[in-house]
């Protein structure tokens, strides 16, 4: 006795008529989700102003360090510090394995130094120097266009 097989007429197709729903209620949802990363600056940057200023294109390449006087309660300030992402620096060394770790996650990292124009030359050299070692040779200097 042997066996027919039978062919069956039927389409294999995946329904597409939703697919335009899927993907705004998706779209919808990552921009709700999405929270802008911003620092809270816990030391004072007044920029100096230049007249040959270059802008970067790429800003997600980009790690700020700031260089400052402290802001302290009532309006005043304090010695000149530095500033990584949210966190103070105490020890300078510490900007060293900052930095060299961000560096080994991007590898096109570029450091912008935002200095405040009152700031100790000798805080930004030492910043300079810990840039050196760690390795982070693409330094920026931010400033403001001269009017």
């Amino acid at each position: 006795m042997a066996f027919n097989k039978k062919n069956a007429n039927t389409k294999q197709e995946i329904p597409t008529t939703s697919m335009p729903d899927i993907v705004f209620i998706l779209l919808t949802f990552f921009m709700v989700t999405t929270v802008l990363r911003t620092t809270d600056l816990q030391i004072r940057v007044d920029l100096t102003r230049a007249t040959n200023i270059e802008k970067i294109e790429q800003k997600r390449l980009i790690s700020y360090v700031y260089v400052g006087p402290e802001k302290l309660e009532g309006n005043q300030i304090g010695d000149t510090k530095v500033q990584i992402d949210d966190v103070l620096i105490d020890n300078m060394t510490f900007i060293r394995r900052i930095m060299y770790d961000k560096l080994v996650e991007q590898p096109k990292l570029i450091v912008s130094l935002r200095v405040d124009r009152e700031s100790e030359m000798g805080a930004v050299t030492d910043v300079q120097q810990e840039l050196r070692q760690a390795g982070t040779l693409q330094i920026n200097y931010s400033t403001r266009r001269q009017q």
